[in-house]
């Protein structure tokens, strides 16, 4: 049987209908009027804390105030309340370091340095005919104090910063070695750095990436290229201790070896995913193998992921670093600059790794001695090495 139902009743249900749309947008756009609103508060009363203390600084304080130095400070604050440790501000001094560090030029003494359990400096590697190796430092020392400030005073970031300078000038280093401690001084100068190394291990091609620069893609390229020409038969890739580096340097690195498809992807804070960077269809086709540890992190293990990824190498060593998130560079009127923290980077299969590393296919660890004096060991010496030729030769 049909049901009619009234003019009159039709436009109630319409009514109706319109009122409980009206109230839950009403409902939405004031929870969101009232977060904006709060926001605005926020930084109205922090704008308000920060006048406040400048005009009673300025009004009471003995000393006479250094204007650069309080406002880099201040910007240090800022972004040291993130309580994020790969967020910082730059001065211009630092931020034009940090670029000539990304160019692949520094001016300093010739090392590849890391923090040290202790707090302290470590010296990794020094570069052949550098001022580090005509002043006498070795891989393996730990220096202890620039100029006369203590590292541990002054913070590892900061001293490494004055470990560089102006080129041509002299630094005051003490480095304690075999409980030694010996006071050294080198004089600083414009490096222009290599972030590859390589050779042929009998029938294989080695390469070392111990970062990733704005260098690196060009001179990985030169290097595979070369190792071929060798006759090497397969490929192994070292990124032990490489801390990252340039997300456009790997991703050019890993176009070149990989075939067609996703090389990273990021994912921000809204939980948006987009691709970053794809890989054409040409590839190197042979047996790869990579060795990571510890300190291979960011950028390192991105390159280590998306060969794994692609199934076309394996990884030997330990458990990685973890670090799956980037960076970007803000520059700021002054010339000074931000690095923040803005992204998730994930590798092709989409599995982030921040905080947990990649497991290793084959995990085969080194003694405290060993991870030491990991640059000075070879073949021969070197049981992470002699591990990844074994099962690269067993897949020819």
């Amino acid at each position: 049987m049909n049901k009619k139902v009234s003019l009159g009743a039709a436009i109630c249900f319409m009514a109706i209908a319109a009122a409980v749309t009206f109230t839950i947008t009403m409902y939405f756009s004031l929870n969101i009027f009232n977060s904006k609103i709060a926001n605005v508060t926020e930084r109205d009363n922090f704008y308000d804390k920060i006048e406040e203390i400048d005009t009673i600084v300025r009004n009471n304080f003995l000393e006479t105030i250094d204007e650069d130095k309080l406002m880099d400070s201040v910007a240090d604050g800022y972004m040291a309340g993130l309580d994020d440790p790969y967020t910082r501000y730059m001065n211009q001094e630092e931020y034009k370091a940090y670029q000539m560090d990304n160019a692949g030029e520094l001016v300093g003494i010739g090392v590849t340095v890391r923090m040290d359990d202790s707090g302290y400096i470590l010296v990794d590697s020094v570069e052949e005919g550098s001022p580090a190796e005509n002043a006498g430092i070795l891989a393996g020392d730990l220096i202890i104090r620039v100029g006369d400030v203590d590292v541990l005073t002054a913070g590892y970031s900061e001293s490494v910063s004055a470990v560089r300078g102006e080129e041509g000038t002299t630094v005051q280093l003490t480095v304690r070695r075999d409980n030694e401690d010996i006071q050294l001084e080198a004089v600083r100068k414009l490096i222009k750095s290599t972030t590859i190394s390589y050779r042929m291990i009998g029938e294989d091609g080695y390469i070392h990436i111990s970062k990733f620069n704005e260098t690196t893609a060009s001179d990985f390229k030169n290097a595979v290229a070369d190792l071929r020409s060798q006759g090497a038969a397969g490929l192994i890739f070292d990124v032990r201790n490489n801390p990252g580096g340039l997300l456009d340097s790997v991703a050019e690195v890993l176009d070149y070896l990989l075939p067609e498809g996703p090389i990273v992807s990021a994912t921000n804070k809204k939980g948006e995913t987009r691709v970053l960077y794809e890989s054409d269809a040409n590839s190197v086709d042979l047996p790869m193998i990579v060795l990571c540890n510890g300190e291979t992190a960011s950028a390192g293990e991105l390159f280590s992921a998306a060969l794994r990824d692609y199934k076309k190498a394996e990884l030997v060593g330990v458990n990685t670093y973890g670090k799956g998130i980037m960076q970007t560079a803000y520059t700021l009127a002054d010339g000074s600059a931000l690095s923040l923290t803005t992204d998730y980077y994930n590798p092709p299969s989409g599995i982030n790794f921040h905080g947990v590393g990649l497991k290793p296919d084959y995990e085969v660890k080194l003694t405290a001695d060993q991870e030491l004096n990991i640059f000075s060991l070879d073949e021969n010496t070197d049981p992470q090495l002699q591990k990844a030729i074994t099962v690269l030769n067993s897949q020819k």
